[in-house]
């Protein structure tokens, strides 16, 4: 019973040394964080594009900065033109408006003139163009004409033409004599009123005025009057 015994060793760390080796799980868990850092880098550096070094980084911001200060200008320039492009527009508008009135205005007028020619004395002498009425005055060395003209068979189309006058006078210096004017383009529709003025010689008193009018200078006669000069 007491022949044989075996040694005892006093250890009191052993068992906590034991409890304390490293588990398993957190090997685990950081290999797997290594090699997924491993994995980022690899892909950055193989696959992904180049990252940007500090000065190309504010570079790229700089240009990004201007571009976008280009495009708030654009934006602004975009919305100033855009509100001259609408002002324009309600400015033709209004000049549209105002010219369908005043075309209205003018066949009123137009109109009014036709009842005002109807009831002007005939021409006594007739012919293709009438003339209706006439009033000739001297302003100066001017002689001023207010000539109306008329048609008894307008139809659609006006009539082109010459208006001629001859004025009849005497001079300081000489007999009685006719003095034919530069003949007045004319186109007669229905009725047309030819006014002007031409200024007469030094020294001529006119008398009266024939009043002509032709298809072309020096061509048909289409109607004459003979008026006198107020």
């Amino acid at each position: 019973m007491f022949g044989s015994s075996k040694p005892v060793v006093f250890d009191p760390y052993g068992s906590r040394r034991s409890r304390r080796r490293v588990p398993r799980w957190l090997v685990l868990l950081l290999g797997g964080v290594a090699m997924g850092a491993g994995g980022v880098i690899y892909v950055q550096e193989r696959h992904l594009p180049p990252r940007l070094s500090a000065q190309a980084s504010t570079e790229l911001r700089t240009a990004f900065e201007r571009a976008d200060a280009e495009r708030q200008q654009l934006k602004q320039e975009l919305t100033a033109t855009g509100q001259k492009l609408q002002a324009a527009l309600a400015e033709r508008q209004a000049m549209a408006d105002e010219l369908a009135a005043s075309r209205q205005t003018a066949e009123r007028l137009r109109g009014d003139v036709g009842s005002l020619v109807a009831l002007l004395p005939p021409d006594p002498r007739g012919g293709a163009v009438q003339v209706r009425a006439a009033r000739f005055a001297m302003e100066g060395r001017n002689l001023v004409y207010d000539v109306v003209l008329s048609r008894e068979r307008a139809g659609g189309k006006a009539l082109s033409g010459v208006m001629q006058l001859v004025v009849a006078g005497a001079t300081a210096k000489g007999p009685e004599t006719a003095l034919p004017l530069k003949p007045v383009a004319i186109s007669v529709g229905s009725h047309e009123s030819v006014r002007g003025g031409v200024a007469l010689p030094e020294g001529f008193n006119p008398r009266q005025t024939t009043v002509k009018v032709l298809d072309r200078p020096d061509g048909k006669l289409l109607g004459m009057r003979v008026l006198l000069v107020n």
